[in-house]
């Protein structure tokens, strides 16, 4: 009776958590690119999933390099099989992880190019870190623009929040 009940609990414990860890990675086909860190993933059972990805920030739509960085996404990733990491769900549903296309970390590429910031309030890589700095050494991407224009993404939000006329778009 004691090892029935042990084997019971072992498959309800394996049944509550092997969902749970199969649900940490996600593959698939790059389908879309909304900027420079988000895109959507089509998977092997024809779901769509929209993908934020996890460490970064990047220039928005209308900032200055913000069509730049979402070439580069699309670059390293449209219409290329990946692999996500899942790290999270953010408020908007976005499921949040890192992308690779093969053994290329998206994320890392994305800052070494210059085309990313390393979201510090989110992401705890030091690699990433040494990336941002060596790219803006070589004023790469977005370091090479002039300071004025070199807005991390997370403050041109909270402005265009307290004052939306105040931002001018950038074609």
């Amino acid at each position: 009776m004691r090892r029935v009940s042990a084997v019971l609990v072992l498959l309800a414990f394996l049944a509550l958590t092997l969902p749970a860890a199969i649900a940490d990675e996600l593959r698939g086909r790059v389908v879309g690119i909304s900027d420079g860190d988000t895109l959507t993933l089509l998977t092997a059972g024809r779901e769509q999933v929209r993908i934020r990805l996890s460490d970064i920030d990047t220039p928005e739509r209308g900032q200055p390099y913000g069509n730049r960085a979402r070439q580069a996404l699309s670059d390293l990733a449209f219409g290329k099989q990946v692999r996500i990491e899942v790290r999270d769900i953010d408020r908007y549903g976005r499921t949040v992880g890192r992308i690779f296309v093969g053994a290329l970390d998206v994320s890392a590429e994305l800052v070494k190019r210059g085309a990313a910031w390393v979201f510090r309030r989110y992401s705890n890589d030091p690699a990433l870190l040494r990336y941002e700095a060596e790219a803006r050494a070589a004023r790469r991407g977005l370091w090479a623009l002039p300071e004025a224009e070199r807005i991390p993404p997370w403050e041109w939000r909270a402005a265009a929040r307290r004052h939306p006329a105040s931002l001018q778009l950038v074609p």
